[in-house]
Protein backbone atom coordinates (compact mmCIF):
# COMPACT_ATOMS: atom_id res chain seq x y z
CA UNK A 1 0.00 0.00 0.00
CA UNK A 2 1.13 3.63 -0.87
CA UNK A 3 2.00 5.86 1.90
CA UNK A 4 -0.18 9.53 0.39
CA UNK A 5 1.58 13.12 2.00
CA UNK A 6 -1.36 15.09 3.62
CA UNK A 7 -2.42 17.99 1.48
CA UNK A 8 -0.35 21.04 1.62
CA UNK A 9 -2.41 23.83 3.32
CA UNK A 10 -4.60 26.29 1.64
CA UNK A 11 -2.62 29.36 1.78
CA UNK A 12 0.61 27.86 0.62
CA UNK A 13 -1.01 26.55 -2.17
CA UNK A 14 -1.96 30.20 -2.84
CA UNK A 15 1.45 31.23 -2.47
CA UNK A 16 2.74 28.89 -4.97
CA UNK A 17 0.00 29.80 -7.12
CA UNK A 18 0.36 32.91 -7.34
CA UNK A 19 4.25 33.01 -7.57
CA UNK A 20 3.02 30.76 -10.93
CA UNK A 21 1.07 33.74 -11.99
CA UNK A 22 3.92 36.08 -11.86
CA UNK A 23 6.40 34.57 -13.88
CA UNK A 24 8.28 31.53 -11.72
CA UNK A 25 8.31 27.88 -13.20
CA UNK A 26 7.31 25.20 -11.37
CA UNK A 27 10.75 23.90 -11.67
CA UNK A 28 12.19 26.46 -9.95
CA UNK A 29 9.51 26.85 -7.09
CA UNK A 30 10.19 23.01 -6.51
CA UNK A 31 14.08 23.35 -5.73
CA UNK A 32 13.00 26.30 -3.02
CA UNK A 33 9.92 24.64 -1.53
CA UNK A 34 9.02 20.69 -0.69
CA UNK A 35 6.42 20.12 -3.28
CA UNK A 36 7.52 18.26 -6.66
CA UNK A 37 7.16 20.30 -9.98
CA UNK A 38 3.99 17.91 -11.20
CA UNK A 39 2.62 18.77 -7.62
CA UNK A 40 3.07 22.17 -8.22
CA UNK A 41 1.35 22.30 -12.19
CA UNK A 42 -1.34 19.56 -10.62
Amino acid sequence: MSRRRSSYPPEFRRQLMELVRTGRTPEELSHEFEPSAQAIRN
